[in-house]
């Protein structure tokens, strides 16, 4: 293998320059010609295609988002768009891909790698949902950002005395939810996973405000609901003034923590050994602080879980 290429896609998420960096420099010091593909599936498609030096992925380390660009590409969905993405890798003799993305990144990398092509996927995305390993690429840098909200937040609930609900991202994940209440200390945590019901959120609410207790958090997952419709259906069952904050695309930026940049060097780099091995068709991930690697078929086919003792520890602390 003489040339390798790497692109990002789907959403971003902070890490993704620093695993680009990775793979550009371990196989540039393997002797490999590592091309960037900008915007995605659809740059793949396009032909929006650029040799990468060692120059290229300087200063990018410490960047949030992805200097190759990320874009959502539907034409690649299709066996049509597929086949003019190989016919672009062919093109510029490019002979194994490295796809730095999540879920439907991954969908992608899958059927390139069913068409004999050989790629392998690096988790990046911040909802930490994908199998086959513990931590994504940017899911620490989003929890530390919605850890720092909460803190500002927190200090205006407790001058005012309210019941503040804080929605964040996760999609059908509630990972970041689960481990920003449990860092943060929120009362209630809502989640896509666990099943909850509204007139038992406001009975804890009420048995605090029994005790004394001034004001509450509340996180809830974008993936079981909407913050503003919590709020109104605390407001119609109880007494309590409510506030709601969104977070929104601010978990997804910012500089990347050492943590994020750490991981994304590893796993980037480990794609590339596994190129260089001759394997295809896998995604790497860390498990208990070591590299793994596995089937992406395998990886697709698993549905991600949350840490359950985690969040009956978060259940146990919010009494």
């Amino acid at each position: 293998m003489k040339r390798i290429g790497v692109l990002t896609s789907g959403g971003d998420s902070p890490g993704m320059n620093a695993a680009i960096r990775a793979v550009v420099r371990k196989g540039i010091y393997h002797d490999l010609e590592v091309y960037g593909i900008y915007n995605g599936y659809a740059g793949l498609i396009s032909g929006n295609i650029k040799k990468l030096e060692l120059g290229s992925v300087g200063d990018i380390i410490h960047r949030g988002g992805t200097m190759l660009h990320s874009a959502r590409c539907l034409e690649f969905k299709t066996p049509e768009g597929q086949q003019k993405g190989i016919e672009q890798l062919k093109k510029f003799g490019i002979e194994g891909l490295v796809v730095i993305g999540g879920d439907g990144s991954f969908q992608g990398a899958k059927k390139l790698s069913e068409q004999g092509y050989p790629t392998i996927g690096v988790p990046g995305t911040i909802d930490n949902d994908i199998p086959g390993t513990d931590f994504t690429i940017g899911f620490d840098t989003a929890l530390n950002t919605i850890i720092d909200a909460i803190d500002k937040i927190r200090d205006t609930a407790t001058s005012h005395e309210r019941t503040y609900i804080i929605e964040v991202m996760g999609r059908d994940a509630g990972d970041l939810a689960l481990w920003a209440g449990l860092a943060d200390g929120a009362e209630t945590i809502l989640i896509p996973e666990e099943d909850h019901k509204m007139d038992q959120v406001v009975q804890k609410l009420q048995r605090g405000h029994e005790r004394g207790k001034k004001h509450s958090i509340i996180i809830v997952a974008e993936g079981c609901g909407s913050g503003v419709d919590v709020a109104k259906e605390i407001e119609r069952l109880s007494d309590f003034e409510t506030r709601v904050t969104v977070l929104g695309h601010i978990q997804r930026g910012g500089s990347p923590t050492a943590f994020d940049r750490v991981l994304a060097s590893r796993l980037g780099a480990q794609a590339v050994e596994l190129l260089l091995e001759g394997k295809a068709g896998r995604t790497v991930g860390i498990e208990n602080n070591k590299l793994v690697d596995y089937d992406i078929t395998e990886v697709l086919s698993r549905k991600h879980s949350i840490d359950k003792q985690m969040y009956k520890l978060s259940q146990e602390l919010s009494i």
